[in-house]
Parts: structure tokens; sequence; C-alpha cells
């Protein structure tokens, strides 16, 4: 039982006193998701409609984004992808829905869409020439 005596409070020390300082727990925090890597995931590609493309003359264009993306993201990844200035950003979740063939019941997957609205003059190039 000797081992098990440094653990022990002796003399009104705490464990964490007796050990070391190279032994002494460190809290690790979580990487954060930042930079040019993390942006070019949130959007997964533009949202090609006759809608979508009548909204560009409002200066408001679609992207299907990733689920976990929020507004401020996709503020972030369009700025830094296309250069333009963003004004607004407006998200739309599309449910999953259940879909059947024959006796067998399955589900079409949800997707999450961003209309983002660009500053008077400027334009983003979604469909290269």
């Amino acid at each position: 039982m000797a081992i098990l005596d440094i653990f022990k409070s002796k003399e009104g020390k705490k464990k964490e006193e007796i050990l070391k300082p190279e032994q002494k727990p460190v809290k690790k925090e979580a990487p954060k998701a930042t930079g040019k890597r993390a942006r070019a995931f949130v959007l997964k590609s533009p949202h090609v409609t006759e809608k979508a493309t009548n909204l560009t003359e409002d200066n408001k264009y679609v992207f299907n984004v990733d689920r976990s993306a929020n507004k401020i993201e996709v503020r972030r990844a369009v700025e830094s992808l296309y250069g333009v200035k963003v004004e607004g950003v407006a998200i739309i979740v599309g449910k999953r829905k259940k879909k059947r063939v024959g006796r067998h019941i399955g589900h079409k997957p949800g997707y999450k869409k961003a209309i983002v609205k660009v500053k008077k003059g400027q334009k983003i190039e979604i469909m290269p020439k």
C-alpha cells in the first residue's frame, strides 16, 4: 500500500500540489474552424434554378450550404471566396421527405440553402462563361 500513500494528503497539501508540474492536467481547447479551408466547406454549390437566376437582378444569389452552417459563416465564406460585400443572408431549411419504392420506405435527404444579398453594383460570377 506504499504506492497509494503518495496521494494521501500530508501536511495539508492537496493532491495537485503533490504531483510534479509536468504531471498536472492540462485543459485542451477544441480547435476552431477558421481560415479559408473551413470557409470553403460552408458553401457546397450554387443553387441554379429559374427562380434563383431571377433573383440575380436584385443582387441576390442562392447557394446550397452545409447543414451546420449559420448566417455569419455563410457571410464570411461568400466575402472571402468572391471578394464582395454581403448586405444580408437569409437561410431556408428543407426537411427530408419520405419516399416509397414498392414496400420499402426511404427518405430523400434534406437540404439547407442561403440567399445572399450583395451590395449594389457588385456581382458574383457563378457560371463562368
